[in-house]
């Protein structure tokens, strides 16, 4: 029986578990690496130039002071979506005279269902703009950067999501067989990361240059978690102590 000063280490468990523990944690990350690749070419291009910078990040979140997210959108990344061309100077011209709803319902319907509305609907990707209907085809095609119900809506599921994968990773790691103190700020890091980088979005919306913070805050987050499944595997079928 252990011994009650004893605490539960990578040495105590079955094979078994170090196999679940295992393939559980590898499978989080490469489902974070697909994360960064989605988000990659979710963000990239917002302003009209290739690759993800800091400035499609301030689009995303603080808006344009040259085009509307709708407008940097189909004059980069999106552009090759169009299945005719000239659609993008359609909806530029709609943008410009005012996104009134008449216009919508005659002319950018149409193209937005036939070539957008797969991927930008809520249940199919709560994370991009809904372009299925007018109210969230306005959002965007007017000056501004995400708005206050859209950043709700997407916090409130990362906060709920990414909160239960950091407790089953941090609850791995504390399995770990090293400084104690190490590891309490640890396992906190990815937690004060994630809450930091949800918060930088709304300031964000009102100060541009926040953008840095969301990204420094989501790599610290990423960092911290893939060093917590690292170090995992390796004292669970790696580390002996003396």
């Amino acid at each position: 029986m252990q011994s009650p000063n004893r605490y539960r280490r990578f040495a105590d468990i079955s094979t078994s578990e170090r196999i679940l523990n295992t393939v559980f944690l590898l499978t989080i990350g490469l489902a974070y690496i697909m994360a960064l690749i989605n988000m990659y070419y979710t963000h990239q291009g917002r302003d009209g130039k290739p690759g993800l910078s800091i400035e499609d990040i301030v689009i995303m979140y603080h808006g344009s002071s040259k085009q509307t997210r709708l407008g940097s959108a189909i004059t980069g990344i999106m552009e090759p979506n169009l299945k005719y061309k000239n659609d993008k100077d359609v909806i530029l011209k709609w943008i410009h005279d005012g996104a009134d709803k008449p216009g919508y319902d005659q002319d950018i319907a149409p193209i937005l269902n036939r070539d957008c509305v797969h991927c930008h609907t809520p249940s199919i990707n709560p994370s991009l703009p809904d372009l299925s209907n007018y109210a969230g085809v306005a959002e965007v095609a007017r000056a501004g950067g995400a708005t206050l119900p859209a950043l709700v809506r997407v916090s409130h599921i990362h906060l709920f999501g990414i909160a239960f994968i950091l407790f089953f990773i941090g609850k791995i790691f504390l399995l770990c067989d090293m400084n104690i103190y190490v590891k309490r700020v640890a396992v906190v890091i990815p937690f004060v990361a994630m809450l930091l980088d949800v918060l930088s979005w709304f300031v964000t919306k009102n100060i541009a240059q926040f953008a840095y913070v969301v990204v420094l805050s989501g790599a610290l987050m990423g960092l911290s978690m893939g060093v917590q499944i690292l170090l995992s595997i390796q004292q669970m079928w790696f580390f002996r102590k003396n």
